[in-house]
């Protein structure tokens, strides 16, 4: 069941379960999506964990306001839900945009998080691929998500994977052509604008970087630099994925988390 909490002056959605006591997971959702995103993430990990999966501003059940986000704000957010459900410390897992937020909270809110896991992630955005964002932002203001589709889908999913899972794949679509477009645009120019890779060095936490082996958007080189401009970063490469990790190979991808968490003091 989806909650709202007002936060920052608009209401953020999240989905909290799993037992009361165990430590808290929060998970931060890709571009486009929801925290549906993680549906085979909490169904495993709410066994053992108190999962919070939450919908980003501008995404899935939380409000969508008409302006630019900056990676501040979307920071704030996250850590503005955990003080409104009185949770003291958490670990957090992102992916895509949602681990360029987790960079952020660790920067910016290091008391609230144990550790960290970055995945299909980057830490600043090129002048290239600024004038590609530029370029995006100002076709879906014109045209909506829907051009969008496909070309996303390319990007985040192997064509093997598509073709033998259409029904992912169908699910992922809906995903990404219902995110309002505010929402899109705001969080796109956020991502415009990132530029955290001069103050990794500064995150003094146990992180965990995943990368999908062939992703076209944060592919592992990229991932790479991150986990070895983070002390004592773990790097891991899921082979065969593109962008969704989480989505292409759930049972690799929660294997590789659990591992993370069980090598945590006071997680098991």
């Amino acid at each position: 069941m989806v909650a709202r909490s007002r936060i920052n002056d608009i209401q953020i959605a999240y989905h909290l379960s799993g037992p009361a006591e165990a430590p808290v997971l929060m998970m931060s959702h890709a571009l486009a999506t929801s925290h549906e995103m993680w549906r085979y993430q909490i169904a495993e990990l709410t066994k053992d964990y108190r999962v919070l999966a939450y919908d980003m501003r501008g995404h899935g059940d939380s409000d969508a306001p008409d302006f630019p986000y900056d990676f501040d704000l979307l920071a704030d957010d996250a850590a503005g839900l955990l003080r409104s459900l009185r949770v003291d410390r958490a670990i957090f897992v992102g992916l895509s945009i949602g681990g360029m937020i987790g960079q952020a909270l660790a920067l910016r809110h290091r008391s609230l998080f144990s550790a960290m896991v970055l995945s299909s992630t980057a830490s600043k955005t090129t002048a290239e691929g600024r004038a590609l964002w530029e370029n995006r932002l100002a076709q879906v203001r014109r045209e909506g998500l829907e051009p969008q589709v496909a070309p996303t889908m390319e990007r985040w999913l192997s064509a093997g994977f598509r073709q033998s899972h259409p029904e992912v794949a169908a699910w992922v679509a809906d995903m990404i052509r219902s995110t309002p477009v505010a929402g899109y645009i705001g969080c796109g120019r956020a991502i415009m604008n990132l530029n955290l890779s001069d103050r990794l060095p500064e995150i003094r936490m146990p992180v965990m970087v995943i990368a999908g082996e062939n992703d076209p958007g944060t592919p592992p080189s990229g991932a790479k630099a991150i986990a070895e401009a983070i002390p004592g970063a773990r790097f891991e490469i899921i082979p065969g994925c593109l962008h969704q990790t989480a989505i292409e190979a759930p049972g690799t991808f929660n294997r590789l988390l659990r591992e993370f968490l069980a090598s945590l003091p006071g997680t098991t």
